[in-house]
């Protein structure tokens, strides 16, 4: 399976998914969200990682008009959130943790609520309905009530009600949480397919694996500010360098293997003795065509070793490195009585015009 989903450049005059200058948020003497600087372009996945309580909902409560922000600015392909809101809904479709739909009716008729409730014909809303049926393999399940479904169909669901309307920008708020990795990774065929489509595609996340295999840009943010921002080469690459690893096919090899390695990489490698499995020979890597070269210069010396790869810092190092902490599951401001609210506490579609303002 592909790493991640081809993306569109966008023409010079076209405005970026989501801009944000300065945007922060207070709750009381709480800091929520401090200064946010984001310029996310159009037709990418841009995965928005960070710990609880960095401020992630509450930036995304902003940007999607839900929570009005306290200084600073933010604008939705060109639009204002605080004073062109209304064409911000019209433009993006918001999915969180937790199901927006209703349980006592089948997943075609919450399909066709939402469209009607969206402003589509009678008519159209069936047909839009029998299509995200369709596009999200529901076919079967969408005349069952959805108190039956499974985790996975659910979710599936919730997605498909937030794309009802067709909108160019989709917020994805921990869309995986809690399914099991086969449905997970049917997920991830979506948010691809989404993109290829001609989407933008904001995602949160708890399983930093998600966001390397998704994302072309990852933001971190920790205490309300951005701290990194990247593609996720790049963000591994500020954390450590790729090493490659090599196991000589004999003992004999080994000399003359690390020789080589030295010579072409300016670095002799480190040794370890890995048992019945052989002697594992290590050595960072400037660039990862410098792997192609050592490979070739033994080609040319006759040695073939056993095996060959090159590790990569993951996502978990680099977001260790830059937060000093692990990923962890759910954000709740840390050491604050102030909670701020919760993205993912409404769970929806592009919301009608009766959307709640909070301020």
């Amino acid at each position: 399976m592909t790493s991640q989903a081809a993306t569109t450049s966008p023409s010079p005059s076209e405005p970026p998914a989501i801009r944000t200058d300065g945007l922060t948020r207070t709750f009381g003497s709480f800091t929520a969200v401090d200064g946010l600087d984001l310029e996310i372009p159009a037709g990418i996945v841009y995965g928005l990682l960070g710990p609880n309580g960095a401020g992630k909902s509450t930036a995304l409560r902003m940007i999607t008009t839900l929570l009005a922000p306290t200084r600073g600015r933010a604008t939705v392909l060109g639009h204002d959130v605080v004073h062109e809101r209304h064409a911000v809904r019209s433009l993006i479709g918001v999915t969180g943790q937790y199901a927006s739909v209703d349980e006592m009716l089948t997943g075609v008729e919450n399909l066709r609520l939402f469209g009607r409730l969206l402003g589509l014909g009678r008519r159209r809303a069936r047909q839009r309905a029998d299509e995200l049926l369709a596009a999200f393999s529901l076919t079967e399940a969408g005349g069952k009530r959805v108190s039956g479904y499974s985790g996975g169909m659910r979710r599936r669901l919730d997605l498909a009600v937030s794309l009802i309307a067709q909108p160019p920008l989709v917020f994805l708020d921990e869309p995986t949480t809690g399914l099991d990795p086969r449905t997970r990774e049917q997920m991830w065929d979506v948010i691809r397919s989404l993109v290829e489509g001609g989407s933008t595609v904001l995602l949160t996340t708890q399983y930093l694996e998600e966001a390397d295999r998704l994302a072309q840009q990852v933001g971190i943010i920790d205490t309300g500010r951005l701290i990194a921002e990247g593609t996720p080469d790049e963000l591994k690459d500020r954390v450590g360098r790729s090493s490659l690893v090599l196991t000589p096919a004999t003992p004999e090899d080994q000399a003359a293997t690390a020789e080589i390695i030295e010579r072409v990489t300016g670095h002799a490698p480190a040794v370890t003795n890995q048992g019945i499995q052989g002697v594992r020979l290590q050595t960072p890597l400037s660039d990862a065509s410098v792997a192609t070269e050592v490979l070739v210069a033994l080609r040319d010396a006759g040695l073939s070793p056993k095996s060959v790869s090159v590790d990569r810092p993951s996502m978990d190092s680099v977001f260790m490195a830059l937060t000093g902490r692990p990923q962890e599951d759910d954000e709740a401001p840390s050491g604050s009585s102030v909670a701020a609210p919760s993205a993912s506490s409404s769970s929806s579609s592009t919301r009608p015009s009766n959307v709640k303002e909070q301020s």
